[in-house]
């Protein structure tokens, strides 16, 4: 299996299959560091901060993300395919959904 679309198939149908938080964070223990799960968690709070409209400055000062991470989550929401938009929670809590 070394085409790389058909790995991301498997990849995207084990995405798929997670019906709860949990199985999401099972599947992330297994398929990441403990840093990248927090670098992709510290650039979800920022798409989430900014989508609330805080500032550069206090983003940075409540998530520690570096200016250039943060320029690209900024891009990602302006520019991007809509994925922080359609897929974060808008009160922190629950899933876009409302689910878990």
């Amino acid at each position: 299996m070394k085409d790389p679309e058909t790995m991301t198939d498997v990849l995207y149908g084990a995405l798929q299959n997670c019906r709860s938080k949990e199985d999401f964070a099972a599947l992330l223990a297994d398929l990441c560091t403990y840093q990248e799960i927090e670098q992709m968690a510290q650039r979800a709070a920022a798409a989430k901060l900014l989508s609330e409209g805080r500032t550069y400055a206090e983003i940075i000062s409540e998530t520690d993300i570096s200016s250039a991470t943060l320029s690209r989550v900024s891009r990602a929401l302006r520019h991007g395919s809509g994925g922080y938009a359609r897929f974060l929670p808008s009160d922190g809590a629950a899933g876009a959904d409302g689910k878990d």
